[in-house]
């Protein structure tokens, strides 16, 4: 209550409002974004060499897109094979690979969308006075966007998925609304996704032997079963990130870090984090430190 007896909204409403934020923007912080955007275009605008760098890669693009198109014509009317692409995907771009995408006119619907990217590559890096973070951020943030408009993700432009749909009749497709819609239940219904059910804690997930051997209010220290006779002096300790659940390094036997330490004569320690709640609002990374890692070594080291 103020002096004049009149309600003022508490903290907690802005951070229920920040969490409504940070859900409808996928945790990306909107003022972080523009203050990024804004010292990108700021010297974007004030960098004339760079402006025209821009526009002279575009027309290059431009260019090599229209020849590559009237001589992929060419081909077609020749009955010749169809010719190189004139840009290739990045190495971890598996999008493209398949071959009906070098077919007409999907090859060009997919060559003009990776020069594209590569021109909006071009333009959010290399501008001198932006700060290598704000760089990172908006590069980022425009490839997010541009992939969001791959032609990959859109049934028209996607020969892939028209294939399919012409051989499932449309099936396909129908499956895919009803995938829809059972996720979309789910999430209002507060459901877990599906086919989380087929993995179990201790049954398939997490089975490396160990127990825990030390808990507080904030964690739980497992010690794992040595896998050797003997052991290195050393213990390894491992510390997840918090947001992570203890077992993303012991998923299955074929795939865990934990099994592979105790089978090379480690003895191996790992937290384990409580999951916070309403009671755990006020804690600090000053607990984290000094109930998490702290703790954890003494246990460590004691044992």
């Amino acid at each position: 209550m103020t002096a004049a007896g009149r309600n003022i909204p508490s903290p907690s409403f802005d951070r229920v409002f920040h969490a409504f934020i940070g859900r409808a923007t996928l945790g990306l912080s909107p003022a972080s974004l523009m203050l990024a955007h804004a010292d990108w275009l700021t010297h974007l605008a004030i960098a004339p060499a760079k402006q025209v760098e821009l526009v002279q890669k575009s027309l290059r693009k431009l260019t090599r897109l229209l020849l590559y198109s009237c001589k992929c014509a060419s081909c077609l009317m020749t009955r010749q094979p169809l010719l190189e692409p004139c840009i290739e995907p990045l190495p971890q771009d598996k999008r493209f690979q398949g071959a009906a995408w070098q077919n007409w006119p999907f090859n060009i619907i997919y060559q003009s969308f990776l020069l594209t990217q590569q021109w909006w590559y071009n333009a959010t890096t290399g501008i001198r006075g932006v700060s290598q973070h704000h760089e990172d951020a908006v590069e980022f943030a425009a490839r997010q966007l541009l992939d969001m408009y791959s032609p990959s993700n859109f049934l028209p432009t996607n020969p892939e998925v028209l294939l399919a749909t012409f051989h499932n009749r449309g099936l396909n497709l129908i499956e895919g609304a009803l995938n829809f819609i059972e996720d979309w239940e789910r999430i209002v219904g507060e459901k877990r996704p599906a086919g989380t059910e087929n993995f179990m804690v201790g049954k398939n997930l997490a089975i490396t032997p160990g127990k825990i051997i030390y808990r507080n209010r904030l964690m739980e220290l497992i010690q794992y079963t040595p896998g050797t006779d003997t052991v290195w002096k050393e213990p390894v300790l491992i510390i997840p990130a918090w947001i992570m659940k203890y077992y993303i390094l012991d998923l299955s036997p074929r795939n865990s870090l934990v099994k592979y330490l105790v089978e090379a004569g480690h003895t191996v320690f790992m937290i384990s984090w409580k999951n916070p709640t309403a009671e755990d609002r006020d804690l600090s990374l000053q607990d984290y430190l000094q109930l998490g890692v702290m703790s954890a070594l003494a246990a460590v080291t004691s044992i």
